[in-house]
């Protein structure tokens, strides 16, 4: 066997073109959009009526609304919920930008917590810290599918009377204490962009259990106006609306993919199972925390370098990119999902969201200040990881998590030989 590393002119483990894509487009997602294409309704119509329905179905929720993507459903639940000038809500420091710029969108100011280190997830024992009295509201992040502890999340909020949006965008299926993400908060935001689990290019889904939450949610979503776009229009708007729907040929396509949803959950699993099986071991490898592999979704195999073993603390973003280029090299599709932690963004550093030092030198707010150092997990995490998606998700099954798997252990026995 040649051991020589692909980046040095070895042989790559996994074959070109082993690796298929995502999602799996069938002829029953065909049949559905061309359905929807030869209705003629191509704005919000039947199609987007049923994906909200079955949605709402799929995951346990009593009202849904089809939106244009997981940004927008978070957007609207921050309206919901009445967050407004200067109201902070607290967001974990490591996440996508989407889950803190939302708070932005309606006028209220990001507070970050930093993370725990082993899930990846906001800490919930840093959370009542970060309460003020100014705090609306808390956006627990199921990042890469693995969910927050509900329990003490709910239990904080009751006691301080805050609202809860759980972004579930990453989370579809994902469950805490056999009970589905998305149905513990007061609302809650999915993605169905095309990276995520139920893909249908772009769109998303605002779903809860409070008729008076869906109204406010309503006005966001379509115009300002309160009615159900589907009944007579009466074109008065009663709020600033942002236009946040979706169409029938995305919500088409969506359903289709919400069909296979629970067997694609399966396979990613079970392709998680081997692939963490394979990598068991492995020289200076942190795997993702696995505290209840029921629960976890696997939306993203995450992997942390251990730059304080590697002797690389000091560099380790560097280094963890020149790890990543030899991966790739071996045909093992990683990659660095999110570089920053987000108190490191521009965005954030220079508080001027809308000019003129805009939402933070609002006269309602208290001036939000991010230090840098205060979250040291985030950064940490932010220099250390990579990320897959793809070789775990279905039509790819175990032997390409095994592949996988032996790309990763080739590299990682193989420090020395990286250039």
């Amino acid at each position: 066997m040649n051991d020589t590393l692909a980046i040095r002119g070895g042989p790559r483990v996994v074959p070109e073109g082993e690796i298929r894509s995502w999602p799996e487009v069938t002829d029953r997602d065909r049949e559905m959009v061309m359905a929807a294409l030869a209705s003629g309704r191509h704005n919000f119509g039947p199609q987007c009526q049923k994906l909200q329905e079955e949605f709402a179905a799929w995951n346990g929720n009593r009202h849904a609304l089809a939106t244009n993507s997981g940004t927008a459903a978070l957007h609207m639940g921050l309206a919901a919920c009445g967050l407004s000038c200067g109201d902070e809500v607290l967001v974990p420091a490591y996440t996508w930008s989407s889950s803190a710029t939302c708070v932005m969108h309606h006028n209220g100011l990001p507070v970050f917590v930093d993370i725990d280190f082993r899930t990846m997830n906001m800490n919930p024992d840093l959370i009542e810290a970060a309460i003020t009295p100014k705090t609306k509201a808390i956006i627990p992040v199921h990042l890469h599918g693995l969910p927050m502890d509900m329990g003490k999340v709910m239990a904080i909020a009751k006691k301080h009377h805050l609202f809860v949006v759980e972004d579930c965008c990453q989370a579809h299926g994902a469950t805490w204490k056999g009970k589905k993400v998305g149905t513990f908060g007061h609302c809650a935001a999915f993605s169905f962009n095309q990276n995520k689990l139920v893909a249908s290019g772009e769109g998303g889904a605002f779903v809860t259990d409070d008729a008076e939450l869906l109204e406010r949610a309503q006005k966001v979503w379509y115009f300002g106006e309160t009615h159900d776009p589907s009944k007579k229009e009466e074109y008065h708007v009663y709020a600033l609306g942002w236009m946040y729907r979706s169409n029938d040929l995305t919500a088409a396509f969506g359903r289709a993919q919400l069909e296979v949803l629970d067997r694609n959950l399966a396979a990613i699993k079970a392709n998680a199972g081997v692939l963490a099986a394979a990598l068991k071991g492995t020289p200076n490898l942190i795997l993702p925390e696995a505290r209840d592999p029921e629960g976890h979704n696997w939306y993203n195999y995450t992997l942390r370098f251990d730059m304080k073993a590697l002797g690389h603390e000091h560099d380790a973003g560097a280094f963890r990119h020149r790890l990543v280029k030899a991966l790739v090299a071996e045909g093992v599709e990683t990659l660095v999902w999110q570089d920053f932690a987000l108190p490191d963004m521009t965005v954030f550093r220079a508080r001027n969201a809308y000019g003129h030092g805009c939402p933070w030198s609002c006269p309602y707010g208290r001036g939000v200040t991010y230090d840098r150092d205060a979250f040291p997990q985030a950064r940490r995490h932010a220099d250390w990881h990579t990320g897959m998606t793809f070789p775990i998700r279905h039509p790819n099954g175990p032997r390409q998590a095994e592949l996988t798997a032996k790309g990763i252990r080739k590299v990682m026995e193989h420090i020395g030989d990286i250039p």
